[in-house]
């Protein structure tokens, strides 16, 4: 494409899936729900990992991150096509635009390294049993999880600073409802080809190069899995690697599917609709995809929601004078005019240590009282 008619870029405009007044409640619901489940869901995972002692595991520790990471992915998006709709206004700035690049590049690149990750556990756990918890110990944990944070940064800054290089059109129009590099790159109309080069190649390694490491790893645990002569050790061993390959399959395949649906049809809203299914449907399943099958995780939330739900005293400690008072968990009228009854009446130890008239008496008197109450028996 020529240039012609640059200007400097301020706004971009969202078009989103429809414009037609009478469907954006509905869209505004639907795209609502599916975040506050999202939020919640994955935010339920992270809580029940880190309430329950025997969830510190490496494959919920990743698990937990994934669903931060989920989280993160949604909210880059969603809110801001959500007050669009509220506000009836599709701009976006140009910052705006090239921050939402920079974030949801990171979180799908990083989405896509923690799911390698997670397979390769899987990997050392059914094949490597044996040595499991000396090779993933807490220190390669953690370095595979940063080494994936680093690598996710480092990808979208480049991407995000050559984007920052091109020129634009007065047409500014994205047929999506949020930015996404390949669009913008779309509507620049400058030379691209040097994006287009560096896109398709970090695609190809950031995507292509762990989708190989997970069907290695597969390869090898099915194998595994089939050297075992026991049925229940098949079956346990399956099913703590059906949840992720579930979850790989959704999010490969809806990928995969909105690049090759907008490469054949060529239809902008046609790809804003398939591209909902990884970029909000695949983050809302997972949570229930691995709670489903899970009796570990459905015990942790289990116990998370009994530590909520629970009904104890509520004790407050003072740290001045270090009192602690205990407050009743049910108050009812009963209790409280009980409560300022015996703020009123004065301690037994004062009236036993005072003596009034009536009880004071003399020795002489007392030796005739005795003396009486023996005459009249």
């Amino acid at each position: 494409m020529e240039p012609k008619n640059l200007t400097r870029v301020s706004e971009f405009h969202l078009l989103g899936f429809s414009e037609e007044p009478d469907l954006q409640p509905l869209i505004f619901g639907s795209f609502l729900t599916m975040y506050l489940i999202t939020v919640f869901g994955n935010l339920l995972i992270i809580l029940a990992v880190s309430s329950d002692s025997q969830l510190h595991t490496p494959m919920y520790f990743f698990l937990s991150n994934l669903s931060f990471v989920d989280i993160c992915f949604t909210s880059t998006t969603i809110p801001k096509m959500l007050w669009n709709i509220e506000t009836q206004s599709k701009l976006i700035t140009f910052e705006g635009c090239i921050t939402q690049v920079y974030f949801f590049t990171l979180f799908v690149v990083l989405d896509i390294l923690l799911l390698t990750v997670m397979a390769y556990d899987r990997f050392v756990a059914i094949c490597h049993p044996l040595h499991y918890t000396v090779i993933m110990n807490p220190q390669l944990c953690g370095l595979l999880v940063l080494v994936s944070w680093v690598i996710s940064v480092l990808n979208s800054l480049l991407e995000s600073l050559m984007v920052l290089h091109l020129a634009f059109c007065t047409v500014l129009e994205i047929p999506h409802f949020f930015c996404e590099l390949n669009q913008m790159i779309q509507l620049a109309c400058s030379d691209t080809l040097l994006n287009n080069m560096v896109m398709y190649s970090v695609a190809f390694l950031l995507a292509g190069g762990p989708l190989t490491g997970i069907f290695y790893s597969y390869s090898k645990i099915v194998s595994s899995i089939q050297g075992m002569s026991s049925a229940q050790g098949k079956y346990k061993a399956f099913s703590t690697c059906a949840s992720h390959l579930a979850v790989v399959s959704l999010f490969y395949c809806t990928g995969l599917g909105v690049y090759l649906s907008s490469a054949v049809t060529h239809s902008s809203h046609s790809s804003a609709t398939a591209s909902v299914m990884y970029a909000v449907v695949t983050p809302m399943l997972n949570p229930f995809i691995y709670s489903l099958r899970n009796k570990d995780l459905k015990r942790g939330l289990k116990t998370l929601f009994e530590k909520v739900t629970v009904k104890c005293p509520i004790v407050l400690e003072s740290r001045n004078r270090g009192i602690a008072i205990a407050e009743p968990a049910v108050w009812s009228p009963r209790s409280a005019a009980r409560d300022v009854s015996r703020v009123r009446s004065p301690p037994t130890a004062v009236r036993s240590s005072v003596p009034t008239s009536a009880t004071r008496e003399s020795p002489g008197r007392t030796r005739r009282t005795r003396g009486s109450q023996k005459y009249s028996k």
